[in-house]
């Protein structure tokens, strides 16, 4: 799924865990310089570049595109050592930790790449995200203790995209929104096998299972109305929650 850029950003503003420090957009033409260098960018971490220009996740510095004038820094995007074949490395945990790259022969949706990690001890290589955008989502999951997501269904989509606002007003909740949102409602009271993982914009809440065999469902109920059989009470809108997103979600605006 293509990364929501609005959602992206609500991430970073929002999620002290993502630091910014003395940040400064990086100028579109130090961008095209860089990727005369080191191939094209993927689209989302191109953004973040051009809004953010600085920051870090878990400690560890992400990569950048310092000014011309600027003196060599350590997180130089466009420093040697930096790509290697088809790996172009945007961000090294702190103390030579794991790294992380755009595998730049796995391509994405939208001029996204996929994001990998190298293991620091055996080089093994796992994929972490779909996205630059994913990997900050999935970064800031775990740092705000919600694990990789409440069900395998969410993700998914945080892989790609920290949540998503779509043009009939439904809103797919980010890791930054999540806990929030559940707390204010009180899902955990009221459904304790739920989780509120989105809404229509007009009053219905968007519900998944946390446990049990179907956790792909996505059932529509009010919020006023939270109660322990959500399937029951609720309109089943999808069991593809991606796929539905994708496709504007139908059935819900």
């Amino acid at each position: 799924m293509e990364a929501d850029l609005t959602q992206l950003a609500d991430l970073v503003e929002g999620t002290p865990e993502l630091g910014r420090g003395r940040a400064a957009p990086v100028p579109e033409a130090a961008l095209r310089a860089a990727e005369e260098r080191v191939g094209p960018l993927p689209r989302s971490y191109r953004w973040w570049l051009g809004r953010f220009g600085r920051g870090t996740v878990g400690g560890a510095d992400i990569a950048t595109v310092p000014p011309p004038h600027e003196n060599a820094v350590a997180e130089d995007l466009t420093a040697g050592w930096r790509r290697e074949g088809a790996r172009l490395c945007f961000c090294v945990e702190p103390g030579c930790g794991d790294g992380y790259s755009f595998a730049l022969d796995r391509p994405g949706a939208s001029g996204e790449f996929q994001v990998v990690r190298r293991d620091a001890l055996d080089g093994d290589e796992s994929p972490v995200a779909e996205s630059f955008a994913g990997f900050l989502a999935v970064r800031t999951a775990l740092a705000l203790g919600l694990r990789d997501g409440p069900n395998p269904a969410v993700a998914r989509l945080w892989r790609s995209t920290p949540g998503a606002l779509l043009a009939n007003g439904v809103l797919a909740y980010g890791p930054h929104l999540i806990g929030e949102r559940n707390e204010t409602f009180e899902v955990r009271r009221y459904a304790a096998d739920w989780v509120l993982m989105g809404d229509d914009g007009e009053g219905g809440g968007l519900f998944m299972r946390r446990h049990g065999r179907d956790r792909e469902s996505v059932y529509r109920l009010g919020l006023g109305a939270i109660g322990e059989d959500v399937a029951s009470e609720g309109e089943l809108l999808t069991d593809d929650l991606v796929g539905w997103l994708d496709a504007g979600a139908p059935g819900a605006g």
